[in-house]
This record gives structure tokens, C-alpha cells and sequence, in this order.
């Protein structure tokens, strides 16, 4: 991927746009560091719809992502027998 330092990409910013439109995602880097990637809004789109897990995969993951506290058996009471004559 191409890259741009921060000041190129904020003092081009329609010719960055145009080339991440023309030809595909493009790194801008901080202080010498990659910092951040401008990409096309349908492939942002893909990205983040293919990263969202399905209902059976969020069911079967190992580690739950939430606590599910359940009450006591004893404290439920039992339903009384009906018997009819």
C-alpha cells in the first residue's frame, strides 16, 4: 500500500482521496510510524459487515461476552398438585 506522511496527505488531500478511489486503500503514517489507512467507503462497508459475528457464531464462541446470573432453584416455588375426582 502507498504511503503518505500526514503533512503530504493534509496539504493533497483531493489527490490522496482520488488515489485511494483510483487505487485502493493508502497508509498515512505519523512521525514515521503507519498511523491510519484511507479506504473506499464500500470496502469499509465489506470490512466491517464481514466483521460482525452471525447469531451461531456469537452463540458458540468459548468465552462469553456476558454474565448470565440465574436464581436459586429454592427460591422458586413448587406448583401445587391439582387432582381431580
Amino acid at each position: 500500500m502507498p504511503g503518505w506522511a500526514v503533512q503530504e496527505a493534509k496539504a493533497k488531500f483531493s489527490e490522496f482521496l482520488k488515489a485511494t478511489l483510483e487505487e485502493g486503500p493508502q497508509v498515512v503514517t505519523y512521525r514515521g510510524e503507519e498511523a491510519a489507512v484511507l479506504v473506499p467507503v464500500e470496502e469499509y462497508r465489506k470490512l466491517k459487515a464481514d466483521s460482525r459475528p452471525t447469531l451461531k457464531q456469537w452463540l458458540l464462541t468459548p468465552n462469553p461476552t456476558f454474565e448470565l446470573t440465574l436464581p436459586d432453584r429454592k427460591d422458586f416455588a413448587l406448583r401445587p398438585v391439582v387432582e381431580f375426582e
